[in-house]
């Protein structure tokens, strides 16, 4: 007659499930700041920017060789760097980051480098692609070709050739 106020009852007290959870939130916000999105997204955008660099050197490159050296159709020998823009009609706006971009300093490639890409480069945070792809190109003297990425978060990204 009293069996059923002896039998004991199985399960989670309250107290044990709020420190299960809390022990749970602890965990994700140590993984969060551990993993810092913020900085692995500015990572991506670095690494995107640095294969487009490269390629828009090994497309400027492959052009040299098929003009056998003659570089009159990129025009870029100067002491600043040339914003590289999709298009003539494209506006020419003054590139920033590592850029010493003249306002009025802009190269368009888009038809000149056609047959070694598919098409020009975007910087990733470049939100308004009609004021050029976010890069720059330069030619010295010796003829060495600069290709800068102008919004780098890293500070300087470029490769020369």
């Amino acid at each position: 007659m009293f069996k059923s106020a002896l039998k004991k009852q199985s399960g989670f007290t309250l107290i044990e499930l709020l420190v299960v959870i809390l022990i749970i939130i602890s965990l994700a916000v140590v993984v969060f700041v551990a993993l810092n999105p913020a900085e692995r997204l500015a990572d991506s955008r670095d690494a995107r920017r640095t294969a487009d660099v490269d390629s828009i050197l090994s497309a400027v490159h492959q052009y040299i060789i098929d003009q056998r050296g003659i570089t009159t159709g990129l025009s870029l020998t100067s002491t600043a760097d040339f914003q590289l823009v999709t298009a003539a009609t494209t506006s020419c706006a003054v590139a920033t980051g590592g850029c010493s971009v003249a306002a009025t300093a802009c190269v368009a490639l888009g038809t000149v480098l056609a047959p070694y890409l598919a098409s020009l480069p975007q910087d990733p945070s470049n939100t308004t692609p009609l004021i050029g792809t976010g890069y720059a190109v330069r030619q010295d003297a010796n003829g060495i070709i600069t290709v800068k990425a102008c919004g780098s978060e890293e500070g300087s990204l470029s490769a020369s050739r």
